[in-house]
Protein backbone atom coordinates (compact mmCIF):
# COMPACT_ATOMS: atom_id res chain seq x y z
CA UNK A 1 0.00 0.00 0.00
CA UNK A 2 1.55 3.27 -0.97
CA UNK A 3 2.08 6.09 1.86
CA UNK A 4 -0.16 9.20 0.98
CA UNK A 5 2.95 11.49 0.71
CA UNK A 6 3.85 8.63 -2.22
CA UNK A 7 0.45 9.10 -3.96
CA UNK A 8 0.75 12.97 -3.63
CA UNK A 9 4.57 13.62 -4.54
CA UNK A 10 4.05 15.66 -7.73
CA UNK A 11 1.89 18.52 -5.30
CA UNK A 12 4.59 18.36 -2.57
CA UNK A 13 7.27 18.56 -5.38
CA UNK A 14 5.91 22.61 -6.89
CA UNK A 15 5.48 23.58 -2.72
CA UNK A 16 9.37 25.25 -2.52
CA UNK A 17 8.97 26.91 -6.15
CA UNK A 18 5.64 28.51 -5.45
CA UNK A 19 7.32 30.12 -2.14
CA UNK A 20 10.21 31.11 -4.18
CA UNK A 21 7.95 32.64 -6.90
CA UNK A 22 5.87 34.56 -3.86
CA UNK A 23 9.32 36.11 -2.55
CA UNK A 24 10.44 37.13 -5.61
CA UNK A 25 6.69 38.88 -6.61
CA UNK A 26 6.89 40.46 -2.80
CA UNK A 27 10.11 41.83 -3.23
CA UNK A 28 9.96 42.78 -6.79
CA UNK A 29 6.33 44.80 -5.17
CA UNK A 30 8.74 46.20 -2.28
CA UNK A 31 11.31 47.42 -4.40
CA UNK A 32 9.23 49.24 -7.01
CA UNK A 33 7.07 50.91 -3.94
CA UNK A 34 10.38 51.59 -2.15
CA UNK A 35 11.66 52.95 -5.60
CA UNK A 36 8.51 54.69 -6.86
CA UNK A 37 8.02 56.60 -3.39
CA UNK A 38 10.75 56.93 -0.61
CA UNK A 39 13.44 58.48 -2.93
CA UNK A 40 11.33 61.98 -3.53
CA UNK A 41 9.63 61.46 -0.42
CA UNK A 42 12.59 61.25 2.26
CA UNK A 43 15.64 61.61 0.08
CA UNK A 44 16.98 57.84 -0.19
CA UNK A 45 18.62 55.66 -2.76
CA UNK A 46 16.83 53.68 -4.83
CA UNK A 47 17.49 49.82 -3.73
CA UNK A 48 17.92 46.85 -6.56
CA UNK A 49 15.65 43.64 -6.19
CA UNK A 50 17.89 41.63 -3.92
CA UNK A 51 18.11 44.88 -1.05
CA UNK A 52 14.51 44.79 -1.64
CA UNK A 53 13.97 40.68 -0.97
CA UNK A 54 16.57 41.45 2.57
CA UNK A 55 14.59 44.05 3.32
CA UNK A 56 10.94 42.26 2.91
CA UNK A 57 13.14 39.03 4.78
CA UNK A 58 14.43 41.26 7.43
CA UNK A 59 11.00 42.61 8.26
CA UNK A 60 9.38 39.33 8.50
CA UNK A 61 12.10 38.39 10.69
CA UNK A 62 11.64 41.47 13.37
CA UNK A 63 7.94 41.93 12.98
CA UNK A 64 6.48 37.83 12.82
CA UNK A 65 5.45 36.28 10.06
CA UNK A 66 1.59 37.14 10.22
CA UNK A 67 0.52 34.19 12.88
CA UNK A 68 -2.59 36.21 13.69
CA UNK A 69 -5.21 34.53 16.53
CA UNK A 70 -6.86 37.79 17.59
CA UNK A 71 -3.54 38.90 20.23
CA UNK A 72 -2.74 42.84 19.94
CA UNK A 73 -4.94 46.00 20.84
CA UNK A 74 -8.31 43.79 20.39
CA UNK A 75 -7.22 40.83 22.50
CA UNK A 76 -6.77 43.55 25.49
CA UNK A 77 -10.17 45.04 24.67
CA UNK A 78 -11.86 41.38 24.57
CA UNK A 79 -10.26 40.56 27.69
CA UNK A 80 -10.99 43.52 29.37
CA UNK A 81 -14.97 43.65 27.89
CA UNK A 82 -15.06 39.61 29.49
CA UNK A 83 -13.51 40.79 32.73
CA UNK A 84 -16.18 43.46 33.11
CA UNK A 85 -19.05 41.14 32.93
CA UNK A 86 -17.28 38.81 35.48
CA UNK A 87 -18.99 38.21 39.09
CA UNK A 88 -16.86 39.42 42.11
CA UNK A 89 -16.33 35.30 42.40
CA UNK A 90 -15.12 34.49 39.20
CA UNK A 91 -12.59 37.25 38.75
CA UNK A 92 -11.18 36.13 41.71
CA UNK A 93 -11.22 32.21 40.64
CA UNK A 94 -9.94 34.05 37.43
CA UNK A 95 -6.90 35.66 38.73
CA UNK A 96 -6.24 32.73 40.52
CA UNK A 97 -5.96 30.24 37.98
CA UNK A 98 -3.68 32.92 36.17
CA UNK A 99 -1.55 33.54 38.96
CA UNK A 100 -0.77 29.80 38.85
CA UNK A 101 -0.19 29.92 34.95
CA UNK A 102 1.82 33.09 34.82
CA UNK A 103 6.02 33.10 36.10
CA UNK A 104 7.56 35.69 37.07
CA UNK A 105 6.88 39.63 38.34
CA UNK A 106 4.55 40.88 34.85
CA UNK A 107 1.12 39.73 35.72
CA UNK A 108 -1.81 41.02 33.82
CA UNK A 109 -4.29 43.95 35.74
CA UNK A 110 -7.37 43.69 34.36
CA UNK A 111 -8.92 46.32 37.32
CA UNK A 112 -7.26 49.01 35.98
CA UNK A 113 -9.63 49.48 33.19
Amino acid sequence: MKSQFNRNRKKYFFIPFGIAALLALVSYVVMLLWNNLLPEIMNVKTITFWQAMGIFILCKILFGFGKGGGGGAWGKRHMVERFKNMTPDERHEFKERMKEKMCGPRRPNFDNN
